[in-house]
């Protein structure tokens, strides 16, 4: 039992966010520990932030626990000081990736052609440390790549060193790309997994789909109050359309609402999805 763990988190605009996360050290104090960061990430994600500060608010939870002690731990113990974790955000309309890590593991991208790419983030520090802020990046991930998030435990052995240990993993995840997400799971363990671990193990291979442009409406909002009534009249055509029209009171009142507060607080271009 220990203290890794993965997460899929559906999030608004039919967007996903990916997270794997670990804890360093093993037994009930280390899945614990992994229960509050896990559960500190749900609530994050639901605020909608960006992969950077949702690391920043969770390295400042870390700290704070260890600073006040608790987590419960006896003074010689470290606390959550080592914890890692990766989140990342994909988007199935612009088909666009961020992601940002503290302290975790580069995630892998198996692309429609076959190529395995290390995908080089921003490293920050684990969490609890403070101090210096997370990065993000951006990756435009074609329909039908496979995204490979893992923890060290996957890699790390002490036959070897880790860039063997991510070159192994790039080589089992080489394959025709049509192949399961769980079939790249159990190919992935067969190679780099001993028979008897170490260490725990979380690996997520997650494969990117693409909503069509039937199923998305866009448009450009010209930047004055007069486009408020035109930008209602059409959303509820569009959504007669698609046999949403019982949609249609709830959806315009809420634009109205949103395009407003662009238009009085924020600067153009407006853009509505």
């Amino acid at each position: 039992m220990g203290g890794d763990w993965f997460d899929v988190i559906p999030l608004s605009g039919s967007r996903v966010a990916l997270v794997v996360g670990d804890v360093v050290g093993h037994g009930l104090h280390a899945a614990a520990t992994m229960g509050r960061l896990r559960t500190a990430v749900h609530n994050f994600s639901s605020l909608d932030l960006p992969p950077d500060e949702l690391l920043s608010r969770l390295d400042d939870l870390v700290q704070r626990i260890d600073h006040n002690g608790e987590d419960g731990a006896d003074a010689d113990d470290n606390g959550m000081l080592g914890a890692t974790c990766l989140y990342a955000v994909y988007d199935p309309v612009s088909q666009r990736c961020v992601m940002a890590r503290a302290g975790h593991p580069p995630p892998l991208v198996v692309r429609p052609d076959r190529t395995v790419e290390i995908l080089q983030l921003p490293t920050g520090p684990p969490l609890g440390l403070g101090g210096m802020p997370f990065e993000t990046a951006e990756v435009h991930l074609p329909e039908g790549s496979q995204i490979v998030l893992y923890t060290d435990g996957l890699i790390e052995d002490r036959t070897r060193d880790i860039d063997e240990g991510l070159e192994l993993l790039r080589s089992a995840l080489s394959h025709h790309p049509d192949r399961h997400p769980e079939e790249s799971c159990r190919a992935v363990l067969d190679v780099l997994l001993p028979d008897r671990p170490r260490d725990d193990v979380a690996l997520l291979v997650a494969r990117t789909r693409k909503l069509g442009p039937d199923r998305v409406a866009e448009w450009d909002v010209p930047f004055e109050p007069s486009a408020v009534g035109a930008m209602r009249a059409v959303v509820a055509k569009k959504l007669d359309e698609w046999d949403l029209s019982a949609l249609a009171f709830g959806t315009e009142l809420i634009l109205s609402e949103l395009i407003t507060n662009a238009i009085r607080y924020g600067s153009a271009p407006v853009r509505m999805r």
